[in-house]
């Protein structure tokens, strides 16, 4: 073992500042005394707190204690080697995030492969030099940092978001029903039965509107639970097929009806069933549907066509309305609704991306194809039974 290679006299103490945030922890698991020793001194010299364990139970107890920055983490070692290390750290939500990086031998390729399909973020080939050690470990911090800058931004775009559609959405219609019910109440002894009528069927729709509103987030807030499980029911969440055809059917004419554009409707429906839950499809064909009416004009059509080939259905809802760009389509997402400060707009912004979350959670695959002002197409693709 090679233990000169480590320390590298190209890097001198003049640049350890620049590749080295100040006090940082970095935990080293070695069973091997001069590679944990060799290690740690190198990074106390470029300005890290280093700290060793001898063995990777002791290195899990640590890191719960100290939550480093960063782990390196020897492959083969006694009581709990490098690969029970790293799966014990990613099962805790304390450590679950923590960088982590493999050491290896130079044979022991296969090793690191397996390290890296657990969940590694990289590795390093024993012996290394100081300057291959520093690359490693900085790379791993400026990809930390990105994702978090990342993660950040959506964060505060969600924030935004739910700041300026969620009030909105839930004041609107619960303002209506209490507004009109106490109307009702008030003068209800004046009231011709024909009044009483509209004003019990506005109730309902505001009603109705609010109820969908909040199925819709504890709907999305379910397949964000079950795709964090890994859970996906593929074709195996039905026991006999669904006739698409049924549901699409009943469902884009149920909603062509509430938007008063029965005759914008254009069905082409070919004959297939899917291995899926009847009410799954049915809730993907309403957002999509109902999203392609929301967002074109009375008087264009919406086409929406299940068509079957290469042992696939694709379902696709067609609309010639605003459209979207490409940057949008990429930022799909959820309680995001784009250019809402311009156009006026019902809903939590919740609809595609509840289609599309469901679509995948199903086996399926989800696309968007838009050109803006002309066009867009979405399409749900299922495998057919016994593909």
């Amino acid at each position: 073992m090679n233990m000169d290679a480590l320390l590298n006299p190209t890097v001198s103490p003049a640049n350890k500042s620049s590749s080295a945030p100040a006090r940082r922890t970095i935990l080293i698991i070695d069973d091997t005394e001069d590679w944990r020793s060799l290690i740690a001194e190198s990074l106390t010299l470029c300005g890290f707190r280093a700290l060793t364990a001898a063995e990777g139970l002791t290195g899990l107890r640590m890191a719960e204690e100290h939550r480093p920055d960063l782990v390196i983490c020897d492959v083969h070692m006694p009581k709990l080697d490098g690969y029970g290390t790293l799966q014990a750290l990613r099962e805790q939500e304390t450590t679950a995030g923590i960088p982590f990086i493999f050491l290896s031998g130079a044979t022991e390729k296969g090793d690191v492969r397996r390290g890296m399909e657990l969940g590694a973020d990289d590795y390093l080939t024993k012996p290394f030099t100081q300057k291959e050690l520093n690359a490693a470990i900085q790379t791993r911090f400026e990809k930390q940092a990105k994702w978090q800058s990342q993660s950040d931004r959506k964060f505060e775009e969600l924030r935004e978001n739910l700041t300026l559609t969620l009030p909105h959405e839930l004041r609107t219609p619960l303002s209506g029903i209490l507004g009109v019910a106490g109307l009702m109440i008030d003068d209800y002894a004046n009231m011709p039965p024909e009044d009483v009528l509209e004003s019990a069927r506005f109730i309902q729709l505001a009603a109705s509107r609010l109820h969908r509103l909040i199925e819709n987030f504890l709907l999305y807030s379910q397949i964000e639970l079950m795709a964090d499980g890994a859970k996906r029911i593929g074709g195996h969440g039905s026991a006999a097929p669904v006739m698409v055809q049924e549901v699409v059917t009943e469902v884009a004419r149920r909603l062509a009806t509430r938007h008063k554009r029965e005759g914008d409707l254009l069905l082409k429906l070919e004959p297939a069933g899917l291995l899926i839950p009847a009410e799954n499809l049915a809730k993907i064909v309403e957002e999509l549907v109902d999203n392609a009416f929301k967002f074109s004009e009375p008087g264009r059509p919406v086409r929406v066509a299940a068509t079957v080939a290469d042992n696939t259905l694709r379902l696709c809802v067609t609309d010639q309305g605003r459209g979207l760009t490409s940057e949008q389509i990429h930022r799909i997402g959820p309680h995001r609704q784009f250019d809402r400060k311009v156009f006026e707009q019902q809903g939590a912004g919740l609809g595609l991306v509840i289609a599309k979350r469901l679509t995948e959670w199903l086996g399926g695959q989800f696309s968007v194809v838009s050109t803006p002002g002309q066009e867009t197409v979405v399409q749900a693709a299922f495998a057919l039974p016994g593909i």
